[in-house]
């Protein structure tokens, strides 16, 4: 066992000190790389400066907002510009393109990419602001 238990020995403390360098190392390399692999989307400042809400509320709660905006519009004729789908896309449009949605860097591709969610609300509604209503006005006739 003296033979034996000492190799055994001397392999662990080698382990242990090779285990202790890679950690160290590795540790010194992952403070210089980014925290994820995969990189944030980047959302288009608004239009108008400022949004509607800060921006990390909006991360968190616009389909939330977004709902309760349908329900009041659709079940109670209640039409306002604050949460409205239309007045998201006026201010967070392209400036490039025009739109919310098209390419990887458009607001709402962007972030519901990221997030692996499914953006559906452009089947019916335009990824652009109207140039003839406003924000708060419905569109008559098909979308986009």
């Amino acid at each position: 066992m003296g033979a034996t238990g000492s190799f055994v020995g001397k392999a662990w403390r080698g382990a242990a000190k090779a285990a202790l360098i890679v950690a160290l190392a590795g540790g010194a390399l992952a403070a210089d790389a980014p925290s994820t692999r995969v990189p944030l989307p980047g959302v288009g400042a608004p239009a108008e400066g400022k949004c509607v809400e800060d921006t990390a509320f909006m991360r968190r709660n616009h389909m939330r907002l977004l709902v309760h905006q349908r329900d009041r519009t659709v079940h109670e004729g209640i039409r306002t510009e604050k949460h409205s789908l239309a007045n998201c896309v006026t201010c967070h449009a392209s400036r490039e393109t025009g739109r919310v949605t098209g390419s990887k860097d458009a607001v709402c591709e962007g972030c519901h990419r990221y997030a692996a969610v499914k953006l559906d609300c452009f089947e019916c509604h335009a990824d652009r602001p109207s140039a003839t209503a406003s924000a708060a006005t419905p569109t008559s006739g098909a979308p986009k």
